[in-house]
């Protein structure tokens, strides 16, 4: 099978991510837009509290129409994602954002921002999240070679850490300086720059695939999602990653909320624990890539996975003081590098494993389970506050988290030695038994396997695939 390159790269230089102009236009662009949404996630609540005078109900349904289009829209994204251009949806989605952030100022100075609105704004903005990401992660693999691609999404994802912080930490400040209306502004310009960006990605060498004939939506959903339950690599992780997502949703509804009210470290406390949480992400974006080759890509997921219940129990004894901040932030720090590494690998890992017909929606089938584990999390979360208090949704949500670490260590995801579609492997090596119609198909890639054929007739594997470990 072909290799994903740019056309115009030269055999030679392969292998450095320096000399893949495509990927860096896309690395370029997807950090600016998160910068500029990172701004608005700052404004949004301030505009709803602060201009429009918004009730809690109304808090509460601005936040739900953000978060709903990830359960609602992501498998079907899975299936445009993959019969599109996944550049032109990018580009497209990135335009339409523009125009939907602009609508809040226009109104606001026509004197017409109604808290519908903002709802309507938020429901669009995050529609054309989910679909922009449906094919931004996906377009990976066909931007660099498969030696490459841990590599490229640890970059990504430490571009992502830096943009993440500085466009919170830069939209407290905007929102002081301009407002938090015209901050907005900031955020349609960021997604203009996105948009030059995924414009700029040359064409690359595509696979040819047979001719398949025009299925349903329905019938494309499904069969991204029977591809990932019948994979004995994919099935166990993305099911491990939901039901991380759920615990990790009890944790985190509270984890603020308690740092502020019960433990009083106040508004300086909270941004120096979130900020060791930024620095730890960008220390694991850029070790991500050189722990998967020393220690293999099971070794980082499991070590991620469990970095959370060992990392969340100091919240659960902590007491006001410094001293226990100062755990705080070590905690945090330590956890959000393990995190971040994993996070990487298993996004790298599925795309690995998966045909390049059906990235986008095994991609969004990710997606699709982790949402709604999320949203499942935060009622979970409220209904244990109400009966036995925050500190036992905390707690609730701690135990919880040591499912996924079990769950990881009886799946084969654990014993991966070497990334599948690379080409160098270590000396000892395990393979999974011989599937009906094939040969054997390798737990460990060795030689030059290509990365994506199918192994074996019939067995949906594909050898050969964030921020949270459950991030897709």
């Amino acid at each position: 099978m072909p290799t994903h390159v740019d056309s115009a790269q030269p055999r030679d230089s392969r292998l450095s991510l320096r000399d893949h102009p495509s990927f860096r236009a896309y690395w370029l662009g997807e950090a600016t837009a998160l910068a500029g949404s990172s701004v608005s996630a700052v404004a949004l609540p301030v505009i709803a509290a602060m201009e429009l005078d918004a009730t809690p109900g109304q808090v509460s349904a601005l936040a739900s129409a953000v978060m709903a289009p990830g359960f609602l829209l992501a498998l079907p994204a899975g299936v445009v994602g993959d019969r599109s251009s996944k550049k032109r949806l990018m580009v497209s989605t990135d335009l339409a954002a523009a125009a939907v952030v602009a609508v809040v100022p226009a109104c606001w100075a026509a004197d017409a921002l109604t808290m519908p609105v903002l709802c309507c704004v938020a429901f669009l903005l995050g529609s054309l999240t989910v679909l922009h990401q449906a094919a931004a992660i996906a377009i990976v693999p066909e931007l660099v070679v498969p030696e490459l691609v841990p590599d490229a999404n640890a970059r990504v994802m430490a571009a992502f850490a830096v943009a993440g912080s500085a466009g919170a930490y830069g939209g407290i400040a905007a929102v002081n300086l301009l407002g938090a209306v015209r901050c907005l502004l900031l955020d349609s310009a960021s997604y203009l720059i996105s948009a030059w960006c995924a414009s700029r990605i040359s064409s690359v060498h595509t696979a040819q695939h047979p001719a398949r004939p025009r299925t349903g939506m329905i019938t494309s959903i499904r069969e991204g999602m029977a591809h990932v339950l019948r994979d004995p690599l994919q099935r166990p992780l993305v099911l491990t990653m939901a039901y991380h997502a759920f615990a990790e949703g009890i944790v985190t509804t509270y984890f603020a909320y308690y740092l502020l009210t019960e433990l009083d470290y106040g508004d300086i406390g909270l941004g120096l624990v979130l900020g060791a949480v930024g620095v730890g992400s960008l220390v694991g974006a850029l070790v991500a890539g050189r722990l998967v080759r020393r220690i293999g890509p099971g070794a980082v997921l499991f070590v991620g996975f469990a970095a959370y219940p060992i990392c969340g129990a100091p919240l659960l004894v902590a007491r006001p003081g410094h001293g226990w901040w100062i755990a705080l932030v070590a905690a945090s720090a330590v956890k959000a590098v393990a995190v971040t590494a994993a996070a990487s690998t298993q996004r790298s890992l599925r795309q690995q494993l998966c045909p390049p017909h059906l990235q986008s929606r095994v991609q969004q089938t990710s997606v699709w389970l982790v949402a709604g584990a999320r949203l499942l999390a935060a009622a979970a979360a409220g209904a244990v506050a109400a009966v036995v208090g925050v500190w036992a949704a905390l707690l609730t949500g701690t135990v919880l988290l040591l499912g996924p670490v079990a769950l990881l260590w009886v799946s084969p995801v654990r014993r991966l030695k070497v990334m599948p579609g690379t080409t160098t492997a270590p000396p000892e090596q395990t393979n999974r038994p011989l599937q009906e119609g094939g040969g054997p198909c390798p737990l460990i890639a060795v030689g030059s396997t290509p990365p994506f054929p199918s192994c074996g007739k019939g067995s949906g594997l594909a050898k050969p695939p964030p921020s949270p470990v459950s991030s897709p």
